[in-house]
């Protein structure tokens, strides 16, 4: 599947399993009431790569801030409705702040760690929003939370000043 995104046609690639586990174990680079903002960082390759021109009709894979993981647990999340909910309103989130590879967010500061580049992101879900506030599970006040606080999630993580 290729998707077209203003500046270069995407690949999308998905995380492995290695990968969400590698992004877990590190502290979370933003937190908020109900969730969590992983980074997956990328580590120099001390191999050679080719600078050759890539083939005409090629798709061009960017690793740079591109790849996004969700962690929704069933247990934070009972009904599907709410977590496709919770998955669109995340994949929208990087559509809205520019996360995404096009966007060329480059190396991240993150509080005082030093300037890095970002391999993937992973958004966990920590916390269940309330039933009792929310009854239904797809309602535009549902939405409108998840919205928000995501929006609030990525305000935290700037990139580094040239």
């Amino acid at each position: 599947m290729r998707a077209r995104l203003g500046c270069c046609a995407v690949k999308p690639a998905s995380l492995k399993s290695s990968d969400f586990q590698k992004a877990l174990g590190t502290r979370p680079v933003s937190r908020t009431a109900h969730f969590a903002l992983h980074v997956l960082w990328n580590v120099p390759a001390t191999s050679e790569l080719s600078t050759a021109d890539p083939a005409p009709g090629a798709v061009l894979v960017d690793d740079s801030a591109d790849r996004l993981g969700l962690v929704l647990p069933k247990k934070q999340a009972r009904r599907s409705v709410t977590r496709s909910l919770i998955r669109h309103q995340a994949r929208e989130s990087v559509r809205r702040h520019g996360v995404h590879a096009c966007e060329r967010l480059g190396p991240l500061v993150v509080s005082s760690a030093p300037a890095r580049s970002v391999q993937a992101w992973v958004v966990r879900l920590t916390r269940g929003f309330d039933r009792q506030e929310y009854p239904s599970a797809a309602s535009e006040a549902l939405k409108a939370a998840v919205r928000a606080e995501l929006d609030d999630l990525w305000a935290r993580v700037r990139p580094a000043s040239s």
